[in-house]
């Protein structure tokens, strides 16, 4: 391969190569100093209807189109705290330009798009287009066929569900996916991939578009993220000379998404990002830099103010003045800083499911008004809070029939119905004027300061109205969803916003670039919520992370703490008949509040840590820890099985450590040993069900 170059910071670089008959490949892939050179695949790759797959195949890789590509030119940039580089290529009136992106912020990890223009008389009609396609495996310098590149490499990944979010899976690449096939044999690369999809707008209820992959022997890991509100593709792939990932957003085969593209036109693919790593880790914890350097600024992002929420294992849905008068008293006690009155408050019949969409408070919930319970949350100092989900006009709403068909989303001009409910088309003028007013009514008239923007239908692979394809048209109307999200915030800049989605059924960077926290489950077991608590950081920012603190008066004093440890290490969310409960039990959740404010600026700065791996569903010990400088916080719950568990902190290795409990203080210790040898924490429980939150601070010279 002729032409190099080589672009990024000091912690992550990628090195380019092209020639006169070779695309742009990545061919070298750097993370703080450390070369690993990969196996070099085409950097774009682009499908369309009348140029396939070279071999044939369903991959987002090995395209013709991507393989006839040839080098235009290059331009980088400096400025505002970031640099960029745009690759451009060309082919028979087609033009590609890769971007990339580094942000000072967040040094290791780049985040790319493709952008592809039709620059001849050819109308292209494309069905994929990749974000990011490289190498991942090292290259072997010997040529051998046989190499098992794959040896070594690990898989990281994670599936979502309603009341199972955030589960992941951490295997060997080498094996049943991929079995030693001898295609080299056939002088031709293998035809399948092993893919993560998803198919319409709950972008996480099913795979996660989050994943890594990692080799301990390269000391090298990758993480990456596809940030996009609606339907993704991601796969990692096993050529002859070696593995490759790719990242893209809707395609043909995953989502019925085509784009055609006449003389003159363009299409943008969605963000995604890539973070580097020594290993998992540390890929995660660069993934983590980015987030933070990517958001939306927000005084939220660190006043990270705390949150009763009246619906979970509560009011659930049903909301009333007598209910919640003490409700508010209670939590204001307690500490909280926001009260939201969740599902329900603009019902009247009993019955909301189908007919919301007007968003008007009910009459004979609030005999006195909704606004004598929004001033009652205010004199108690709390910023008031609605629950709202904007997007969906239920069947039976008095909007589904003020508003044209063409603000839903059609198929052959029908409205999409799921679930008794209509889905609102955000590129239509009609849908966003509603939308736009309902919001600003209510925080006109009620002063809102925080919404909770549910979301509990997935409408399916889009709408065919002005669209090449049904795909095509949710993509649009995605794009839309995210320029209303932002408009919203331009006009009411100090707005708090939660993702909830259905219990974190849209999770995706996309969102959460945008919007301040996400409820990361409706799991109303308590005893299942340290799995989902505690993989959350993988997917999204610890502070973001509203992990559900439901304490509730029937429980021990044991069950009481386990449940406020599980919101501790993430943005604290409180539900519960905190009224109900004794004087000493509010005493126990004004504690973990008063501990929770506390912790903010760790929570908000420091980077995950998993010191038991990996949390598993049914792991009878569950660990999340955050890492600073000097100190490590560490929440543990125990479900069962063994008293003891070992904890690694390989960080801490050869230093001496003085262990402490931070929450809670008034139940028995747990007992800790510290081995500095190895950097393993041992910890002691009690019998039964019980959590801590820990602090491990690193003992001065002068204190030993």
């Amino acid at each position: 391969m002729g032409e190099q170059l080589s672009w990024g910071s000091t912690e992550f670089t990628l090195e380019f190569g092209w020639g006169a008959d070779a695309p742009v490949r990545v061919t070298d892939l750097s993370r703080a100093g450390l070369d690993l050179p990969v196996h070099a695949v085409p950097l774009v790759e682009v499908l369309t209807a009348d140029q396939g797959h070279l071999p044939s195949s369903d991959r987002l890789a090995h395209t013709e189109l991507g393989s006839e590509l040839r080098y235009i030119g290059h331009e980088t940039s400096v400025s505002e705290g970031r640099r960029t580089l745009t690759v451009r290529q060309g082919a028979d009136g087609v033009e590609a330009t890769a971007a990339f992106e580094i942000l000072d912020a967040a040094p290791a990890a780049v985040r790319t798009t493709v952008t592809v223009a039709a620059t001849g008389a050819r109308t292209l009609v494309l069905r994929s287009v990749a974000s990011l396609t490289t190498g991942f495996t090292r290259r072997d310098p010997s040529g051998d066929p046989k190499m098992d590149h794959l040896s070594g490499w690990e898989r990281i990944w994670g599936t979502g569900d309603w009341l199972g979010e955030g589960r992941w899976t951490r295997e060997p690449l080498r094996g049943p996916d991929f079995p030693r096939l001898a295609s080299e044999l056939t002088a031709q690369n293998p035809r399948g991939a092993w893919t993560r999809t998803s198919d319409g707008t709950w972008s996480t209820g099913r795979h996660l578009p989050v994943g890594a992959v990692a080799s301990a022997a390269d000391a090298f890991a990758l993480a990456f993220q596809i940030e996009h509100n609606g339907a993704w593709r991601w796969e990692l792939g096993e050529d002859i000379a070696g593995g490759y990932l790719s990242l893209s957003g809707p395609t043909d085969a995953d989502a019925a998404w085509t784009r055609v593209l006449r003389p003159g036109d363009a299409f943008t693919t969605v963000p995604a990002t890539l973070a580097a790593g020594a290993d998992l880790e540390g890929a995660l914890a660069a993934l983590t830099d980015f987030r933070r350097a990517a958001r939306r600024p927000h005084p939220d992002n660190a006043a990270m103010p705390v949150v009763f929420n009246d619906y979970m294992n509560t009011l659930n849905g049903d909301p009333t003045t007598a209910k919640l008068l003490p409700l508010i008293a209670a939590a204001a006690e307690t500490g909280a800083e926001i009260f939201c009155i969740d599902a329900g408050w603009y019902d009247d019949s009993g019955n909301w499911w189908d007919t919301v969409g007007e968003w008007t408070p009910s009459t004979t919930r609030f005999p006195g008004g909704l606004g004598e319970v929004v001033a009652a949350i205010k004199d108690a100092g709390m910023t008031p809070g609605l629950w709202l989900e904007p997007e969906v006009i239920g069947v039976r709403s008095p909007v589904a029939d003020a508003l044209p068909d063409e603000a839903f989303l059609l198929r052959h001009g029908q409205r999409v119905v799921e679930h008794h409910r209509y889905h609102l088309d955000l590129r239509h003028p009609a849908a966003v004027a509603h939308l736009n007013a309902v919001v600003d009514r209510l925080v006109a008239d009620f002063g809102v300061g925080f919404f909770k923007f549910d979301y509990n239908i997935d409408p399916g692979p889009g709408t065919d109205r002005d669209a090449d394809s049904v795909g095509d048209g949710l993509l649009s109307h995605n794009r839309a969803h995210l320029d209303w999200l932002d408009r919203l915030l331009d006009r009411h800049p100090g707005l708090v916003v939660e993702n909830c989605s259905s219990g974190a059924m849209r999770m995706d960077f996309a969102m959460l670039s945008r919007l301040a926290m996400q409820s990361t489950s409706d799991q109303q077991d308590f005893t299942k919520f340290p799995p989902i608590a505690a993989a959350a950081p993988i997917a999204l920012l610890p502070e973001q992370a509203a992990n559900w603190a439901y304490p509730q008066p029937g429980m021990s004093d044991e069950e009481v703490a386990f449940c406020l440890v599980t919101g501790l290490l993430g943005r604290f969310y409180v539900s519960g008949h905190l009224n109900e409960m004794t004087a000493e039990q509010r005493g126990t959740v004004a504690e973990a509040v008063r501990v929770a404010k506390s912790l903010r600026p760790a929570v908000a700065g420091w980077h995950p840590h998993w010191p038991a791996g990996l949390p598993g569903w049914d792991d009878p010990w569950t660990a999340l820890a955050l890492r600073g400088e000097g100190e490590d916080l560490v929440s543990l719950w125990h479900r069962g099985g063994p008293p003891a568990v070992d904890l690694a902190f390989p960080h801490l290795a050869g230093r001496d450590v003085t262990v402490s409990t931070v929450f809670p203080r008034d139940l028995p210790e747990w007992k800790t040993a510290w081995d500095a040898a190895s950097g393993t924490l041992t910890v002691h429980a009690g019998g039964g069900l019980a959590a801590r939150t820990l602090r491990l601070t690193i003992d001065s010279p002068t204190q030993k």
